[in-house]
């Protein structure tokens, strides 16, 4: 799986004072930058604070609000000064990420209040690629990050975007600076990091489109599983949740999320909705556990978690789950997460697929199906 760390923001922030140190004899306060309404020198100031803002709420582990911090350029610093400073804080903001483990989790406010290491370092570069951008365009010069890279940081950072055959114009799109054909402008846009629901021993991390294609290839998605994980089940879901982004119908807060035990940060299972909550307000839940984490509860744990979240949206009335009536593991797991035992047949499709613990179809499909009420 392609990560995203301090080696790429380095690269990033590289190429980007590259291209600009070849206008640095140019006038950036009297040029604006792009369709922004900030100038090229104050947006090139932005940048640098960014990467040193990140670094910040990282490294001082800031889970209520943005550490109370900025930087300043001293009088008559220059455009090559400035350049200076947007290298040294992408070099602090590339040695905090990593020395920061991979269960830690910073405040952001967009859109559920934190993000870990690589939602950070992919919001940096991110910020880099557009601002240069914009400051390219307003000094006239020519610039394009990597394809590669942009597709990465749509499939972290903009996962509710279907991607298309150019990553950088789609990217560019989707922060409204640019159009694509069949598709309207975009007028207001947020970073979308993946959702994390905490539970008594557990995380349920959210699976973003880029972790998916890795667990469906065959990989880790990032996570460090326990022994003989993950679990087929997970693998499953995952594809499908990259076909629901590839066709642009994938809303992550109804995805996969993985099982993380918080005591060390390992990955026990998957869990996940089977779609969207219907016109009813019903919705249904799937889940797996590697083979070596069963019959500690967290299934359980992870069930309860999830189906409270789920209740808790206004959109919800119900949550369901349906199991083999041979699966009686299965069947006290649902139970004990407070579901009881209906009539009828399950919510149809999503991107969750089967699992050893809970797949599709209702009782008329041979299964037991249960439900949860708020």
């Amino acid at each position: 799986m392609r990560t995203l760390g301090g080696e790429q923001v380095e690269e990033a922030v590289a190429g980007a004072v590259a291209l600009l140190r070849t206008a640095t004899d140019r006038d950036w306060e009297s040029v604006r930058a792009g369709r922004s309404e900030w100038d090229c020198r104050y947006t090139a100031e932005h940048v640098a604070g960014i990467l040193v803002a990140y670094a910040g709420q990282l490294a001082g582990r800031a889970t209520e609000g943005w550490v109370p911090f900025e930087i300043t350029f001293d009088e008559g610093t220059d455009n090559e000064g400035v350049l200076q400073v947007a290298e040294t804080t992408g070099v602090l903001l590339a040695a905090t990420l990593r020395a920061t483990p991979r269960e830690v989790r910073a405040f952001h406010p967009y859109p559920f209040r934190s993000a870990d290491r690589e939602g950070f370092a992919a919001m940096a570069i991110t910020e880099v690629f557009l601002h240069t951008h914009d400051i390219a365009e307003g000094l006239g010069l020519t610039y394009a990050p990597p394809a590669e890279r942009c597709a990465d940081l749509l499939a972290r950072l903009f996962p509710h975007v279907r991607p298309d055959t150019d990553p950088w114009r789609t990217l560019l799109w989707a922060t409204g600076r640019g159009d694509l054909p069949g598709r309207a402008p975009v007028t207001e846009w947020r970073w979308r990091n993946n959702l994390v629901i905490p539970a008594e021993r557990l995380t349920l991390q959210g699976v973003t489109p880029a972790a998916a294609a890795d667990l469906a290839a065959g990989g880790d998605g990032g996570f460090d599983w326990i022994d003989g994980g993950p679990f087929q089940g997970t693998r499953d879901a995952a594809g499908m949740l990259v076909k629901a982004y590839e066709t642009g119908v994938h809303r992550p807060a109804w995805g996969v999320f993985v099982l993380v035990r918080r005591e060390d940060g390992r990955a026990v299972g998957g869990i996940g909705f089977h779609g969207v909550p219907d016109e009813k307000g019903r919705v249904e839940i799937g889940y797996d556990l590697v083979e070596a984490a069963r019959g500690n509860g967290y299934a359980t744990e992870g069930l309860r978690a999830l189906s409270g979240w789920a209740l808790g949206r206004e959109t919800v009335t119900s949550v369901r789950a349906t199991t083999d009536p041979e699966n009686t593991a299965s069947q006290a797991v649902i139970v004990r997460a407070g579901f009881t035992r209906v009539a009828g047949g399950s919510v149809e499709g999503g991107e969750s697929g089967d699992s050893a613990e809970a797949g599709e179809g209702g009782e008329g499909a041979g299964q037991f199906a249960y439900e949860l009420r708020g």
